[in-house]
């Protein structure tokens, strides 16, 4: 694993995926994240209506600078006076200009933390592909990109989702909120992309986070589901979907449910359009209670994780991890954009 050393990095970059801040992105944005996967017309269309309920505008960039002045704060709080900078896969900010900007202003060497937590090809693979696009499109005096770890398991994350639930079941009536059925969700994948990077590996981390989230909240059982697939329906996703899950559960009697979208760090189009509007009118029609925990946003927790990962490799700390260590795979840091495990690539 790569070491900072005690005077840690120049800089850090927030990497995240990006999202449209105004109605005539909407399709760009779209056709950007969806290029070369044989998306058909028409799920784009509908996918940007999703999208123009809000304005054209997606929460995720926002949430995103709220989190930066959030690092900010806990890095003074630490004495640590370096500066924030926020790059996107697929809209502005790109990671093409963070790094010019870093590049600029006399950056040799930044840590860089993805807004996702987990392995696999689109929650880490494509993240390290996208720091080599950065670092080739500066050129050959880029900064050394050092990409943090993933944190699926870290006690602030566990902590955050168990206390979001808990304040989700508080808004249940009194008479249902006893037997309330907890559903954990993430988006899903292919099934040929779940495999790519090792077996099973995404899906093996959601689920040890699902379990080390309920057993924090106080949950002996709880149901793992998907949401939010996008591609051709003769492709195989992850399941069962959310919204099957949700009608099942009607059928067997269920009063309440609380959702916790487990596989999102911020309230994404995802969380807000296909839980917050999709499914919440799902259960009302179905006459289920419905409650949706929150994602850790731009909280002081989550910034704080952000800075505990960097001094993981300042002070050459073992990883802050709940539960057994290596009970599920977990790869470290990588620099430069080079793959966690050569089983990820393409």
């Amino acid at each position: 694993m790569t070491s900072f050393g005690p005077d840690g990095p120049d800089a850090l970059l927030l990497l995240s995926f990006g999202g449209p801040e105004g109605p005539e992105q909407v399709m760009p944005f779209l056709e950007n994240v969806t290029r070369g996967r044989g998306i058909p017309p028409e799920r784009l269309t509908a996918v940007a209506e999703h999208y123009l309920h809000f304005g054209g505008v997606s929460p995720i960039n926002g949430i995103n600078r709220d989190l930066v002045a959030a690092i900010e704060t806990e890095l003074a709080r630490r004495e640590m006076e370096i500066p924030v900078y926020f790059g996107n896969r697929n809209w502005e900010p790109y990671i093409e200009d963070a790094v010019a900007q870093m590049q600029d202003n006399g950056i040799r060497r930044a840590a860089v933390f993805s807004t996702s937590a987990w392995g696999g090809y689109s929650g880490c693979t494509q993240y390290q592909e996208d720091i080599a696009r950065g670092r080739a499109s500066a050129g050959r005096e880029a900064p050394e990109l050092t990409k943090l770890r993933q944190y699926f398991d870290h006690p602030l994350l566990v902590e955050m989702f168990a206390d979001a639930i808990g304040k989700a079941a508080a808004t249940l009536p009194d008479a249902v909120r006893g037997d309330a059925r907890l559903v954990f969700t993430a988006h899903s994948i292919p099934l040929r992309a779940a495999s790519r990077c090792g077996p099973d590996l995404y899906e093996r981390q959601v689920g040890y986070t699902s379990e080390l989230v309920a057993a924090a909240a106080g949950y002996r059982e709880y149901d793992q589901v998907w949401q939010s697939r996008s591609g051709p329906p003769q492709m195989p996703w992850l399941e069962p979907d959310v919204g099957d899950h949700l009608g099942a559960l009607a059928r067997t009697g269920t009063e309440a449910v609380i959702v916790c979208p487990v596989g999102f760090v911020a309230d994404h189009i995802e969380v807000v359009w296909d839980l917050d509007n999709e499914l919440a009118q799902q259960a009302a029609d179905a006459g289920i209670a419905f409650a949706r925990a929150s994602t850790p946003n731009a909280q002081p927790r989550f910034a704080q994780l952000v800075v505990d990962l960097i001094d993981e490799l300042r002070f050459d700390r073992p990883a802050a991890r709940v539960g057994a260590a290596g009970a599920v795979p977990g790869y470290g840091c990588s620099v430069n954009g080079q793959l966690c495990t050569p089983a990820c690539s393409g």
